[in-house]
């Protein structure tokens, strides 16, 4: 688990100044009326963090927890476009922080305990390294770098 907890590290360190550099109309933007903008695909992670916190801790004490999430819904529900940049970036970097004292925190035994999420069960090691494909792959969205494919 070491490597992605440092891997997840890495990613919080680099690409929240990064986050931090592009300004509200950047975050306006979305490329088509059906598409989220830049800030939702921010909330969207925002989104992700909490419901990932909730698989790391939750998986620990139930056997193999469903959590699931309606993540078109959240998003809608949240309002994210009518929330500070700065504020939504912040949240982003603190939930993530958190998921890694999470992540530090879990025993080897816990690593390999099950969680279900749409129907397919895996271990808490796998979400993690999965947490963090995800989030690479929003974040290049987000910063308009090379696609990283994610199968999700």
């Amino acid at each position: 688990m070491q490597p992605t907890i440092d891997y997840l590290e890495k990613l919080i360190r680099i690409y929240s100044k990064r986050l931090e550099a592009l300004n509200d109309e950047t975050y306006d933007w979305r490329p088509s009326p059906e598409k989220w903008s830049k800030r939702e695909i921010l909330g969207h992670l925002v989104d992700s963090a909490q419901n990932n916190i909730r698989r790391f801790v939750v998986a620990q004490y139930e056997d193999k927890p469903s959590i699931a999430y309606s993540q078109d819904d959240w998003v809608r529900v949240t309002g994210y476009n009518s929330y500070p940049t700065r504020d939504l970036i912040m949240l982003w970097t603190l939930l993530n922080k958190h998921v890694v004292i999470i992540l530090t925190n879990m025993s080897p035994e816990a690593t390999q305990r099950q969680c279900s999420m749409g129907g397919q069960s895996q271990t808490l090691a796998w979400v993690a390294a999965d947490y963090c494909n995800h989030l690479l792959h929003h974040l290049h969205q987000i910063l308009d770098l090379e696609p990283m494919a994610y199968a999700g």
